[in-house]
C-alpha cells in the first residue's frame, strides 16, 4: 500500500513539473527563434524556425502547425518521412516511440541550453535533445544524447544530430564540392521532389569532395546580400551525411549527422552517446548575412581557438624547398622574412628521421627526431636564430600517420589501422598508413609528439598539423571484433580527446589545421586550431575562387592565404603578377609560400609594401564583418568583397579582375555594410611598384552613395586588382 501511495505521489509531482512547461517552448537568439511544442507523454514537435516574432498565435494563424517531429524516429514516422534516429534493441526490435518526459533549461556561458528528455514507451532507451541558443550571436546548436538503459548492448543504426522542417517553395541549397587543390566550389541548386544527399566517407578528413556545411535560401536563387537564408554546419571531423527529403506533404525535411554507412554504433548498457553538434543560423541578409553570423560565432564563442586575435605574417618553407631542408637554408629564409617585415618562419616537412631520414614522402613518418645530417645543431639553433631576428619559429608535423619505412612501424606495426590477414592499402608515397586513434596508446604517442617538441623547445610558437591520408584500411587491432563498426566514430573521438589534452597543457601555441590542404576545414576541429590551410593550391587566380567558398562559413583569421611563386606548377606554369598575388593573399591571414632568394627585385619590393600595408588593414580584415559583393562564379569578369568594423567607421575593399578580353564591360560595384549617413575616404593600398594610386584614391563619398550607386574601379590590365582602405 505504501509503495502504491509513493508511486501516486511521484506521479502527481511529475504532473506538476510537466504542467509548468507543457506547451510552446521558445528558443531565442538576438534576431531568431525556434519554436517547439512539448507535451507530457507526447512527441516533441517543431513549429517554426526563422526571424523572431512577438506573437506566437500569429504563427498559428498564418499556418504554422505542430505536425512535424523534432526528432523523427523509426517506428513513429511514416515511411515517407525519413527517420533521424533508429535503434536496434537487444531483442531485435527496431522501433522507437519517443514520448517527452521532462524539460529543463540552464545558462551556460553566453548561451541558454534547453534540454528535452524523451523515453521509448516500451524499451528503456532515453533520448535527450539539446538546443543551445547564444545571447549575443544568432546561432543555435542542437544535438542528441542517447542512453542505453537496456541490460544488453544496442546498435545505433542512425543517430542524426538534428532535423529541420521547411515549407516547400522556391528553396535552393548551396553546398561545397571540390577536390585536392580545388576545394570548396559552391554548388547551388533548387530542391525538388525526392531525396538529396551530401556525404563524405574519407574516414579521416571530411572537407575534400563534399563539405559538412550547407546554406538554404528560402526565397529562390541564392543572393549574397538579400533573402532569407539558413546556414547549417555539422561540427564533426569524420564521415557525415546531410539529407534533404521533399515529400508530398509540401515540406522539405533537413537532417544532419554522422554517416551511418559502416558506422552502426554499438552502445553498451548504461553508456551514453552524444552526437556531434549541428550549428544553425538564420539571416534576412542573404548568404553573406548567414556567413557573418558564423564568423562572429567562431570568433566570440570559442569555436575558433584564435578568437578575435589576428594571425602573424609568416613564411612557410614548403613550396620554397619541399624536402630539401638544412640549417643554412632555414636561417637564410628567416633572414628574408624578417627583412620583409614578417613575424614568423615555419619549417615544413623534411626535418626529421634517424635510421630513415626524411628525404621524400616514402619514409620516416612516426620517427619525430631531428635529422642531424640536415640540422646538426638541432632545433635549438633555429629557435635561437629566429629570436635573434625578432621573429617566431614554427614547425610541421603529421602525428596521426606512419610510413611502413619507419622505426615506429618496425616497433609497433599493430598501431596502424589494418585488417588482420588482408593486404595493406598504402597511401602517399606508397608507404603511408593511418595510426589507430581508437587506441589509448596511440593517443598517448600523438600527445607525446607535441609534448616532447614543446617541452624540449619551448620557443616553438606555431605547429602546422597535417593529415595526408584517408582511412583505406577499415580495421582496428585494438577494437574487439564485435566493435569494428565503431571505428570511424571512435577514431575521431580519440583525436578530439588527444587535442583536448594538448590544449589543456599548451593553450597558447598556435596550431594550423592542414589536411592535404583544406581537407579538414570543419567546425568539429576548429575549437582546437587557430587556422586552416585553405588549399595546397596557392595559385592566386584559383585562390580567389577557393577562398570565396571557404568564407561561406569560416572567418578571415581562420584562412591561411599565402603569396606563391611563379611560374606555378599546380596550374600548368601560370604566371600571375606579384601585386595580384599579394592582393588575394591580403584578404585572409597573410603569408608567403616560396623561396625568397629566388624573387625578383620587383617581387621583393611589392611584398614589403604589401606587408607594411597589411599590418594597418589586418584588424579589420581578420576580425571584421564580411560582405561578398561580386562572385567570381557569376562570370562577370570581376570578383569583389569587403570587410567593415562593428562601428562602421573602417573598411577594407578588395577588387580582382578574373577575366580579360577586349572591350570588356567592368561592372559598377556597390558596397555594403557602411553607415549611409557617414562620409568615407577611399585610399588605395599596396600600390603597384612604379605606379601611382588610381584616380579613386583620396576621393570622398557618402556611405549611401557607395551602397546605392556604387563605384567604377579602374581595371584595365590582365590580372588587375585593387585594395582600398575605407575610413570615415
Amino acid at each position: 500500500m505504501k509503495e502504491k501511495l509513493c508511486l501516486l505521489f511521484l506521479s502527481f509531482l511529475t504532473t506538476l513539473t510537466i504542467s509548468a512547461w507543457s506547451g510552446d517552448v521558445t528558443i531565442e537568439t538576438p534576431n531568431t527563434m525556434l519554436v517547439l511544442h512539448a507535451r507530457e507523454g507526447g512527441d516533441l514537435r517543431m513549429a517554426y524556425y526563422g526571424a523572431r516574432v512577438a506573437n506566437l498565435q500569429q504563427l498559428r494563424d498564418a499556418g504554422a502547425d505542430l505536425n512535424s517531429s523534432a526528432l523523427p524516429a523509426f517506428g513513429t514516422v511514416d515511411m515517407v518521412q525519413l527517420p533521424a534516429l533508429q535503434v536496434l534493441h537487444a531483442d531485435g526490435d527496431l522501433n522507437l516511440e519517443l514520448q517527452t518526459t521532462d524539460y529543463s533549461s540552464h545558462a551556460e556561458g553566453n548561451a541558454q541550453v534547453h534540454v528535452f528528455t524523451m523515453q521509448d514507451k516500451l524499451q528503456p532507451i532515453i533520448v535527450r535533445m539539446f538546443y543551445k541558443a547564444y545571447r549575443q550571436v544568432d546561432i543555435i546548436e542542437t544535438w542528441t544524447e542517447i542512453e542505453n538503459g537496456e541490460k544488453k548492448p544496442v546498435t545505433l543504426k542512425r543517430y542524426d544530430s538534428g532535423h529541420l522542417v521547411l515549407r516547400q517553395g522556391d528553396v535552393w541549397i548551396t553546398h561545397m564540392h571540390g577536390n585536392w587543390a580545388a576545394e570548396t566550389e559552391p554548388t547551388s541548386e533548387a530542391l525538388t521532389g525526392g531525396v538529396k544527399i551530401i556525404r563524405n566517407t574519407d574516414g579521416a578528413r571530411n572537407a575534400h569532395l563534399d563539405a559538412p556545411e550547407v546554406m538554404v535560401s528560402l526565397d529562390g536563387r541564392p543572393q549574397e546580400l538579400t533573402g532569407r537564408t539558413i546556414g547549417a554546419a555539422l561540427c564533426w571531423s569524420g564521415n557525415f551525411e546531410l539529407r534533404f527529403n521533399t515529400i508530398s506533404h509540401k515540406e522539405h525535411h533537413f537532417y544532419a549527422g554522422i554517416d551511418p554507412q559502416s558506422s552502426e554504433y554499438i552502445l553498451d548498457p548504461k553508456q551514453k552517446f552524444e552526437t556531434p553538434h549541428l550549428a544553425l543560423t538564420f539571416s534576412n541578409e542573404g548568404l553573406s548575412g548567414a556567413s557573418r553570423n558564423f564568423h562572429r560565432w567562431a570568433r566570440t564563442e570559442g569555436m575558433l581557438h584564435r578568437g578575435m586575435k589576428v594571425g602573424d605574417i609568416l613564411l612557410n618553407s614548403w613550396e620554397g624547398l619541399y624536402f630539401d631542408i638544412d640549417e643554412a637554408r632555414m636561417i637564410q629564409m628567416m633572414d628574408d622574412i624578417s627583412k620583409f617585415g614578417g613575424e614568423l618562419f615555419v619549417m615544413d616537412d623534411g626535418w626529421f628521421g634517424d635510421k630513415y631520414p626524411r628525404k621524400n614522402d616514402t619514409s620516416s613518418l612516426g620517427d619525430w627526431v631531428v635529422d642531424k645530417n640536415k640540422l646538426p645543431n638541432g632545433l635549438r639553433a633555429l629557435t635561437d636564430a629566429a629570436r635573434e631576428r625578432g621573429i617566431k619559429f614554427g614547425i610541421w608535423i603529421e602525428p596521426e600517420n606512419v610510413n611502413t619505412t619507419s622505426e615506429l612501424f618496425e616497433q609497433h606495426p599493430e598501431w596502424a589501422l589494418q585488417v588482420k590477414g588482408r593486404q595493406l592499402k598504402l597511401g602517399r608515397g606508397g608507404t603511408q598508413l593511418v595510426l589507430d586513434m581508437t587506441n589509448p596508446q596511440v593517443q598517448d604517442f600523438v600527445f607525446k609528439i607535441v609534448d616532447d617538441l614543446l617541452t624540449q623547445n619551448p620557443e616553438i610558437a606555431y605547429i602546422k598539423w597535417d593529415a595526408n591520408a584517408s582511412i583505406q584500411n577499415f580495421g582496428s587491432l585494438y577494437l574487439p571484433k564485435n566493435r569494428q563498426q565503431n571505428l570511424y566514430v571512435d577514431y575521431h573521438l580519440g583525436l578530439l580527446k588527444t587535442l583536448q589534452r594538448i590544449r589543456a597543457k599548451y593553450p597558447d601555441i598556435v596550431i594550423q589545421d592542414c589536411a592535404s590542404g583544406g581537407g579538414r576545414a570543419n567546425y568539429g576541429l576548429l575549437p582546437y586550431f587557430d587556422e586552416f590551410w585553405v588549399s595546397d593550391n596557392t595559385d592566386a587566380l584559383q585562390r580567389v575562387y577557393i577562398q570565396w567558398g571557404t568564407s561561406l562559413f569560416f572567418p578571415a583569421n581562420a584562412m591561411a592565404c599565402h603569396i606563391n611563386h611563379c611560374p606555378y606548377w599546380n596550374t600548368g606554369g601560370r604566371v600571375i603578377p606579384i601585386k595580384f598575388r599579394c592582393d588575394v593573399a591580403m584578404s585572409g591571414r597573410l603569408g608567403i609560400e616560396l623561396q625568397p632568394k629566388d624573387m625578383t627585385d620587383e617581387e621583393r619590393q611589392q611584398t614589403s609594401t604589401c606587408m607594411a600595408d597589411y599590418k594597418q588593414l589586418r584588424p579589420v580584415v581578420q576580425t571584421g564583418n564580411l560582405y561578398r559583393l561580386l562572385s567570381p562564379y557569376d562570370r562577370k569578369g570581376v570578383a569583389s568583397l569587403m570587410y567593415t568594423d562593428d562601428a562602421q567607421q573602417k573598411g577594407v575593399w578588395f577588387v580582382y579582375k578574373v577575366d580579360n578580353y577586349y572591350d570588356q564591360p567592368i561592372p559598377r560595384i556597390r558596397l555594403a555594410g557602411l553607415n549611409p549617413d557617414a562620409t568615407y575616404t577611399l585610399v588605395e593600398k599596396n600600390i603597384r611598384v612604379g605606379q601611382r594610386p588610381c584616380s579613386l584614391s583620396g576621393k570622398r563619398f557618402t556611405g549611401r552613395f557607395l551602397m546605392e550607386v556604387g563605384i567604377e574601379v579602374p581595371l584595365r590590365e590582365e590580372y588587375a586588382s585593387r585594395v582600398f582602405s575605407i575610413e570615415s
